[in-house]
C-alpha cells in the first residue's frame, strides 16, 4: 500500500532509527517498500539502508530531485516521504490505514495527510516550539516536510510532484496541493533536535522564518538553504 521514500545525504547517525520504527509497518503490510534516495553520501548511509532491506537509489543532492526520483520509482499507490532524522509514533500505521481507507472511497475531502511535529528533547523551549508549529497548523494548515507527508501518488502525479529545486520543497507541494487539503494525523512525527541544541531555539526559528520570508519574496530557494537551523 505505501512506499516510503526518504531523501538521504550522510545520514548514517540517525537513519537506522528511523527505519526501525517502520518494521512494524512492513510487518502489518501496510508498508511495502522502502526507498532511500541517496544524495551522495560519503559515510554509510546506502550501506545502512541496504542492510536494513530498503531499496538504494541515487539521485543529485537535492531535496526536490531526490524526492521526485524516489515517488518515480515507488511501486505502490501511496506514498510517504519522510526525513532522514523523523521518528514516526508506534502505531501510526492503524491511523494512516483509516485514513488512506477513507480516501480511496471518496469519503475525505483531504488530498494528503502529514503527522504532528514533535522533539526528541526536554525543556520549555521544545515544547514552546511544538506548540507554535501545533497552533500554525490549526490556523493556516500548512505542515512542513519535518511532518512527514503521505500522498496518493496518483494525486502527487496531478500536481507535477515536488520541484527539482534544493530547499522549500515541501511548501511548494503543499501550496500546490492546497494547504487545508492536508490532513494532520495525531500521530507524531520525532524530529531530531541537534540542530536547535547546537545553535539554539530562537537562532533556529528566526532563521527559518526569515527564510520563508525570502521563499515568499521569489527568492530562489538554493540562495535560502544556508540559513537553515532547522525545519521550523
Amino acid at each position: 500500500m505505501i512506499s516510503v521514500i526518504i531523501p538521504a545525504t550522510n545520514v548514517e547517525e540517525s537513519l537506522p532509527a528511523t527505519l526501525t520504527a517502520l518494521v512494524p509497518a512492513a510487518l502489518e503490510g501496510v508498508v511495502r517498500e522502502v526507498i532511500v534516495v541517496d544524495g551522495g553520501s560519503s559515510d554509510r548511509t546506502r550501506e545502512i539502508a541496504d542492510h536494513a532491506g530498503a531499496e538504494v537509489i541515487a539521485a543529485p543532492a537535492n531535496r526536490g530531485a531526490q524526492m521526485r526520483a524516489g515517488a518515480a520509482a515507488a511501486r505502490h499507490p501511496w506514498l510517504l516521504f519522510l526525513n532522514a532524522d523523523t521518528i514516526l509514533d508506534g502505531g501510526w500505521e492503524r491511523e494512516a490505514d483509516h485514513f488512506m481507507e477513507r480516501v480511496d472511497r471518496g469519503a475525505s475531502r483531504h488530498a494528503a495527510a502529514a503527522f504532528r511535529f514533535a522533539l526528541d528533547d526536554d525543556g520549555f523551549a521544545p515544547r514552546a516550539l511544538e506548540t507554535l508549529v501545533s497552533l500554525r497548523c490549526r490556523l493556516f494548515g500548512a505542515p512542513y516536510g519535518d511532518q512527514g507527508l503521505l500522498i496518493p501518488k496518483r494525486r502527487y502525479d496531478e500536481v507535477g510532484g515536488h520541484r527539482p529545486v534544493a530547499w522549500m520543497e515541501d511548501i511548494d507541494l503543499v501550496r500546490r496541493l492546497g494547504a487545508r487539503r492536508v490532513k494532520l494525523l495525531k500521530a507524531r512525527a520525532i524530529n531530531n533536535a541537534a540542530g536547535y541544541r547546537r545553535g539554539g531555539y530562537l537562532r533556529g526559528v528566526l532563521a527559518n522564518q526569515l527564510q520563508r520570508l525570502l521563499y515568499a519574496l521569489h527568492l530562489a530557494p538554493a540562495r535560502t538553504a544556508s540559513l537553515s537551523g532547522g525545519e521550523h
